[in-house]
């Protein structure tokens, strides 16, 4: 199994397989816009614009579970992170990451990497690294900051 067995939904509603990335390195995050940890966006999409035309795409999951930090609908949260952080990278439908509502995609990634303090996301921009081949291979908190990943993600470009 890997994260192309997934469906996921883009914020504006459209449902498509992660196989849509099979070949390239993805970069999967849950988000939220009014989180201390918001800035990371500009992180993000530089790292996405700066490793797109070798085969890397971010691709982000507002959740509403930490600090209730995404309120709004899945569509505000794209709209304020274009807006605001001029996101271009694939944004999804709210998705829950932990509990028993948690969204497959995210118990997939958390049994296939654990973390210090179990397998459970402890809070937003968690980022989960997939290799070309659909496999987990890193897992990074959020005080990982974007423009500290570079060589992490090269290794696998």
């Amino acid at each position: 199994m890997t994260v192309y067995d997934y469906k996921v939904k883009l914020s504006n509603g459209e449902t498509y397989q992660l196989e849509r990335y099979k070949g390239q390195v993805i970069l999967i995050v849950n988000t939220a816009s009014k989180c201390g940890f918001t800035k990371q966006f500009d992180g993000l999409e530089k790292l996405y614009q700066l490793y797109k035309e070798q085969g890397f795409v971010v691709l982000g999951f507002p959740c509403n579970q930490f600090g209730k930090q995404e309120p709004g609908s899945a569509e505000e949260a794209a709209s304020a992170c274009r807006l605001n952080y001029g996101v271009t990278f694939p944004m999804h439908e709210k998705v829950d990451v932990n509990g028993e509502n948690a969204d497959p995609l995210f118990t997939y990634l958390k049994k296939e990497t654990g973390g210090l303090l179990g397998s459970a996301v402890k809070w937003n921009f968690t980022k989960f690294l997939i290799d070309r081949e659909g496999n987990v291979v890193e897992r990074f908190g959020p005080q990982k900051e974007p423009e500290k990943m570079t060589k992490d993600i090269e290794k696998y470009l």
